[in-house]
């Protein structure tokens, strides 16, 4: 594809609305790409006060693993107020052909206007994820994507100062640009810049589809491309890996080991076989705006294991397993676990835990390893179907201390526990048990739902020299807005509240 056609597939469109102005960037796929495209749901935007619709790519995507199932979600980008327009094609194909449409997370409070039977509108002034469910069909539903708007970079790297990165120099000829599937011969030794245009891109003759990023590069995933490989960052420093594009069921997202000062911005995953993505005794790490689905046992979101200084922000992780998994030592990465920090993320997994801390630890070690300091706050859990959404699992010789939940909302919760704190010996992952859990902190935790739903939560030892400590602490935890005791033994009752 040649850069002209290329550019066509931008659309920017710079609209004006009284007293300020609005943009909206759009994208889509090459039309040899269709069958990315979803036919059950049309979506297009405008500006507020503006007449012109602008049509809106929607694609598939897989979900919910207890049966595989295809849902949707459209993206773009947008800064000031815009109003959305959203068809159902599908209504006679749902089980529930309802008119109701629920908008998610709850916490947004979305408002919508009802069109026609099949049609509606919602305004945002802001960027947010959501889920829009025609009739509750939570497995077919359409995934809402308003990003920050975000600047186009050229396949020269033109353009990335605006993403705050380092722009590269005018004679810099260390560039790679992949032009399609099956580019082979594009590599150069110590890339400073990596750039996937629009189009499906999948390596050639390279061992598990796998993509290798050295130190000091930037890599680009423009709208509209599909990389269907696993980005790998090992050994290596000053990564960026950014932009609107797709990572397309590869065995993982993006690998981050024995390195540092990585960031991870904007791009979308696909159904990875394994994590979206994956930190292994890694520093000085930024994941943000990072949208992902999968439908596949053990596909978890964000695995953190012996990593320090880690940032996750703004993302939304619809996973076949756990959404963040915070680990120490596992396979080849030592050394504990300290200051990691997730905020302002969304939380979506099928079959286990929003949040799972403390699994995996050097079991040989003589004192085990620490895992500390850690800050979740300002979430939302839309659906958990686990023993509880916000887990400790600790096992392996791990002390884990200094845990931080804050302003969380959850709905959507099936047989699961708002809080599991155990220290454990599992057969299936541990071969010993965890040292103790103290200094740990839940405040601002908000329930609405069917409280009938809900497992009662539970505090567990291992036996007296392997246990929870006493500082454990409850401050106003709600359900459905009624105020639970925060006595730690009456808390965990809370399905009788």
């Amino acid at each position: 594809m040649n850069p002209k056609a290329c550019l066509r597939l931008f659309i920017l469109v710079l609209l004006s609305s009284t007293g300020s102005s609005a943009q909206v960037r759009l994208w889509q796929l090459p039309e040899k790409d269709a069958p990315y495209r979803s036919e059950a749901y049309e979506v297009s935007v405008r500006a507020e006060g503006k007449i012109d619709w602008q049509q809106v790519e929607v694609l598939r995507c897989d979900v919910d693993l207890k049966k595989v199932q295809q849902a949707a979600f459209a993206e773009f980008d947008m800064e000031g107020a815009v109003v959305v327009r959203i068809k159902e094609n599908r209504k006679k194909e749902r089980k529930e052909a309802g008119d109701d449409v629920v908008i998610r997370p709850s916490s947004r409070k979305i408002k919508y206007s009802r069109i026609d039977d099949a049609t509606i509108e919602l305004r945002l002034t802001k960027p947010e994820y959501l889920s829009v469910e025609f009739g509750g069909d939570r497995t077919h539903n359409l995934h809402l994507f308003a990003n920050p708007i975000s600047p186009s970079i050229s396949p020269t790297g033109k353009g990335l100062e605006q993403w705050g990165l380092t722009p590269l120099d005018e004679n810099e000829k260390r560039l790679i640009t992949w032009k399609g599937e099956n580019s082979h011969d594009v590599f150069v030794n110590n890339a400073r810049f990596i750039y996937f245009g629009p189009g499906i891109h999948r390596p050639k003759d390279l061992p598990s589809e796998e993509i290798k990023i050295p130190s000091n590069c930037i890599v680009y995933l423009a709208p509209g491309s599909v990389v269907k490989a696993r980005l790998i960052v090992d050994h290596a420093e000053n990564v960026s890996i950014i932009g609107r594009g797709i990572l397309d069921h590869p065995l993982r997202g993006i690998e981050i080991t024995y390195s540092k000062n990585v960031l991870v911005d904007g791009i979308t995953v696909l159904n990875p076989a394994h994590y979206t993505v994956y930190g292994g005794q890694s520093e000085n790490i930024r994941i943000r705006h990072i949208k992902s689905f999968s439908a596949r046992p053990w596909s978890d979101g964000v695995d953190l294991m012996c990593c320090r200084h880690v940032k996750v922000e703004d993302c939304f992780l619809r996973t076949g397993d756990d959404c963040i998994a915070l680990y120490n030592h596992r396979w080849w990465y030592w050394g504990g676990s300290e200051d990691i920090e997730v905020t302002r993320c969304t939380f979506w997994p099928d079959v286990a835990h929003p949040v799972n801390i403390g699994s995996h630890g050097d079991d040989r070690s003589e004192t085990g390893e620490t895992l500390l300091g850690v800050r979740i706050h300002d979430c939302d859990i839309l659906y958990a179907r686990t023993n509880a959404a916000l887990y400790f699992s600790c096992g392996d010789k791990n002390w884990v201390r200094d845990v931080r939940f804050h302003d969380i909302r959850m709905e959507g919760l099936e047989q699961t526990a708002l809080f599991g704190i155990a220290v454990v010996f599992g057969e299936k992952y541990n071969r010993a048990p965890g040292n103790g859990i103290d200094d740990v902190e839940f405040s601002n935790i908000h329930f609405s739902g069917d409280t009938t739903q809900l497992a009662a939560s539970f505090i567990r030892d291992h036996d007296a020299s392997h246990a929870v400590g006493k500082n454990i602490r409850f401050n106003n935890i709600t359900v459905n807005g009624v105020a639970l005791p925060v006595q730690r033994e009456l808390l965990l009752d809370n399905k009788k509240h």
